[in-house]
């Protein structure tokens, strides 16, 4: 699934590498060279996930990791450090100040690539072309299909989007607000009461199977999909 990543290197031959191929793969980069273009472009609109070298021009990468973790807003950005540091206290360093994964330079970008999706397939499994399935209901991300128990069923792309995330969270409850923000994006300004109107169209797409019982409605809280028969 196409990710929008923060690449922050200063070095231009890197950052174009890095660039090049992952847009090849099809996700969209957002470049920065420094840590202050980095927060400028991290307030206008979260990124998906954060490549971020260690040795930048005035704040340095660990600065900027400690920073995103400290923020109540970002600080389940998954985040990779990039470094020609390779000593094992290094790697610590750059674990303990936030980042979940460390690649040492030089790296191949089919090693970077392959990082990424493995992280992403811990920290944000909604943004993964994993196929899901729980309950006769499968959801494949790839072919962007739905069924319940063999029959295709129609749901709208916020309803996907959101049935995705449940699918990949299941029995956690999730406030209104974190489903606005994870579901339409923190950049996107829209009444809490809009993700109850989403919930009940998802409801009614899942009613042909009888898959709607499994999204339950905590009150005082908000929502939960039900994994367990």
């Amino acid at each position: 699934m196409p990710l929008n990543v923060l690449v922050v290197e200063d070095e231009a031959a890197i950052l174009e590498l890095i660039s090049v191929n992952l847009e090849s793969a099809g996700h969209h980069v957002l470049p920065a060279s420094n840590a202050e273009q980095a927060l400028t472009l991290i307030r206008e609109a979260l990124p998906d996930l954060v490549l971020l070298d260690w040795m930048l021009p005035g704040q340095s990468g660990l600065a900027i990791a400690r920073n995103l973790r400290d923020g109540k807003r970002t600080r389940t950005i998954p985040i990779i450090m990039l470094t020609a540091k390779s000593a094992e206290e290094d790697k610590v360093l750059g674990l303990e100040a936030g980042a979940d994964d460390y690649v040492t330079k030089p790296f191949s970008p089919r090693e970077l690539l392959a990082r990424i999706k493995a992280l992403m397939r811990r920290r944000a499994p909604q943004m993964t072309d994993d196929v899901v399935e729980m309950q006769g209901l499968r959801l494949d991300p790839a072919a962007h299909r739905v069924s319940g128990n063999g029959l295709a069923l129609d749901l709208g792309p916020t309803e996907y989007r959101l049935l995705h995330f449940f699918m990949t969270h299941a029995e956690r409850v999730h406030t209104r607000t974190q489903l606005l923000d994870q579901v339409w994006g923190d950049h996107v300004f829209v009444e809490e009461r809009t993700v109850d109107v989403h919930i009940r169209r998802l409801r009614k797409a899942l009613e042909a199977t009888g898959h709607d019982a499994l999204i339950e409605t905590v009150r005082g809280t908000g929502y939960r999909f039900c994994a367990a028969a």
